[in-house]
């Protein structure tokens, strides 16, 4: 059963859903585009606790008055009859129970942000730019399902027709609380269409996955940026254009090294390279804050420079194993044509769990 703190808390939030229902009636409310989307947005966010509270709140009324029924005995049928009321009333608030905690969990505050994701060919020669560019695919084709936009910002083709590095944007709600789990290094098992003797090969590639930051949010100085352009080349060593509109970014006091040729203008080019040069250094800054405090491993913003193994794609066995939380899935081919909730599904749970011991910790 939920504490008394806890159900204060609750009462709080449900009187705050009340508030903003107040507000947004109000005339100047309802005149002022911006406050009336802000307003909403917050209370779409804690709606779902309200519901639950609301649900928790009832059951646990009737779960008094059937107690009451049952301590005054008077009929013995009327006492049977309220025991197996009673007994069902705890089997349905017991899951809510944990429902609400998972709720009242704090949320990652980059959650509602767009993705900037960064997919490097890693250890496999060719083989390892053909993965990256699987990868690239799946998480185009992830993002189609999910109704949300992608640009490409920046490619680097290998002579197998594979990528040795691709950048692009996911745009679209919840892009970054569904991708963050993606972060680290993916490793495939197969045999490539060049082996003539049938052997198994291992190759990998790196995602990087970064939220994409206001330009408040990072204090990027003119001084401290050298800015390259150069002549942007195509697919097949084709130009893309006959000016030089790619654009290379040096941070000088980190030395990250962003660069941008997608675009058709060099205007174009340099705005997309300062966001993902503001995501990277925003990221950084993210991952060596959550690990002074402790925050949960799986949701670390991920820069993709970790060494850390996250997944292995085992063609042979048609067996895909997430090695953060030890669990294994099927349909390889599924997964690469966008099949991913299944294995984010299972990551968020995890996650939420591991959340969840960290507070239910600290409280003890």
């Amino acid at each position: 059963m939920l504490d008394s703190r806890v159900m204060d808390k609750l009462a709080q939030i449900a009187e705050r859903y009340e508030q903003i229902n107040e507000e947004m009636a109000q005339p100047e409310v309802a005149t002022d585009n911006q406050q009336l989307q802000k307003l909403a947005r917050e209370q779409r966010e804690i709606e779902p606790i309200v519901q639950k509270y609301h649900e928790y709140s009832r059951l646990l009324k009737d779960m008094t008055g059937t107690e009451e029924m049952i301590a005054d005995g008077s009929d013995p049928e009327m006492r049977e009859m309220a025991q197996t009321e009673l007994s069902d009333l705890r089997t349905r608030i017991e899951p809510l129970d944990e429902e609400i905690k998972l709720l009242l969990l704090p949320r990652d505050p980059n959650d509602d942000k767009d993705v900037i994701i960064e997919v490097r060919a890693g250890e496999g020669g060719d083989e390892a730019g053909l993965f990256a560019a699987e990868l690239f695919r799946m998480y185009n084709r992830y993002a189609e399902l999910h109704n949300w936009k992608t640009e490409l910002l920046s490619a680097s083709e290998n002579a197998a027709g594979g990528y040795k590095d691709v950048s692009f944007e996911i745009r679209g709600e919840g892009a970054y609380s569904r991708m963050k789990y993606e972060g680290g290094v993916h490793r495939v098992q197969r045999v490539p269409t060049t082996e003539a003797r049938g052997r198994v090969h291992t190759s990998t590639a790196t995602v990087a996955v970064l939220p994409k930051v206001e330009d408040a949010a990072v204090d990027l100085r003119d001084e401290d940026i050298r800015v390259d352009v150069y002549r942007s080349g195509g697919h097949g060593g084709q130009g893309v254009n006959t000016t030089d509109s790619a654009v290379r970014l040096t941070h000088l006091p980190s030395g990250l090294v962003v660069t941008c040729q997608d675009g058709r203008s060099q205007i174009k080019n340099k705005e997309s390279a300062m966001g993902v040069l503001r995501a990277r250094l925003f990221a950084m800054e993210e991952e060596k804050r959550s690990r002074e405090i402790g925050a949960s491993r799986l949701a670390q913003v991920g820069t993709g420079e970790r060494a850390e193994k996250i997944r292995t794609y085992n063609f042979p066995q048609d067996r895909i194993t997430d090695h953060r939380i030890g669990q294994n899935f099927s349909n390889i081919p599924g997964v690469l044509t966008g099949d991913l909730d299944r294995l984010i599904d299972a990551l968020t749970i995890s996650d939420n769990a591991e959340r969840l011991q960290a507070v239910s910790a600290g409280n003890n």
